[in-house]
């Protein structure tokens, strides 16, 4: 059976993190980020701590060529993970925002999650085993801005999509954290502590993957790492949806 993992997203945060957790289970790896430098460390430390093969494929996904260039390798068969972790945020002022800056931004975390996922299945479903994850949130749940409705669109794809090709050997789980302690929110110009995010909604990574890696090879079509968020995103049905939208709004 084949053992690479191909991570988007993988030069920090969850992405680097998932690279640490996959490779600590015996898996090759390709990293897929923008930043070479960061993307060279991280192959660096999975490489002298697990002695694991690193493929470092820097690509802004955003590009057409770059993005060709990861289907491509997706596509070569060997591939028996795909981590579609790739994004970042915006602010929530959606009238506010540069309208260029959300197309971007949806079609980071919608168009390139669908064209890889559907790059890397056909070698899947040809061989009869494979696993997708796609990295979604919390936000998913809840009416939260466009990165809400995005992840929302994520989740929706990845429960039906697990309900398909799960039969066929090819399992897509949405992992679905809350706030996490990565450099997402410093991208958004918010040094830690700053977040406006109480002390007990933060989790830490390493619980995040671990927990939604356990999910994945459970076959589940979502991961909600925490019972405090299972509960919310509970919670968040039976509510109205103002008092939802005021609740969501906290924090960045």
């Amino acid at each position: 059976m084949t053992r690479t993992a191909v991570i988007t997203g993988a030069s920090s945060g969850l992405g680097a993190e998932f690279a640490r957790q996959l490779a600590a289970r015996g898996a090759d790896l390709v990293l897929v980020a923008r930043d070479a430098a960061a993307l060279e460390a991280v192959a660096a430390e999975v490489r002298d701590r697990h002695g694991v093969a690193v493929e470092v494929l820097r690509a802004d996904l955003l590009e057409p060529d770059a993005l060709s260039r990861v289907e491509e390798r997706l596509q070569v068969g060997d591939v028996a993970v795909l981590v579609n972790n790739a994004g970042f945020g915006l602010d929530l002022a959606f009238e506010e925002n540069d309208v260029d800056a959300e197309v971007r931004h949806l079609r980071l975390h919608v168009e390139v999650a669908m064209r890889l996922t559907h790059a890397a299945l056909t070698p899947m479903l040809s061989r009869g085993s494979g696993r997708i994850v796609n990295v979604a949130s919390v936000a998913g749940f809840v009416p939260r801005g466009t990165y809400g409705a995005a992840k929302g669109w994520l989740i929706s794809f990845s429960r039906w999509a697990n309900v398909v090709y799960r039969p066929r050997g090819v399992t897509v789980t949405a992992v679905c954290p809350g706030f996490v302690h990565t450099n997402f929110h410093e991208r958004l110009g918010l040094p830690p502590g700053q977040e406006g995010v109480p002390d007990r909604m933060w989790l830490d990574a390493a619980t995040v993957v671990r927990e939604g890696l356990r999910d994945a090879a459970r076959g589940r079509s979502v991961s909600v790492p925490s019972w405090r968020y299972k509960l919310l995103v509970a919670g968040s049905r039976l509510l109205p949806d103002a008092v939802v939208v005021r609740a969501a709004s906290r924090g960045r």
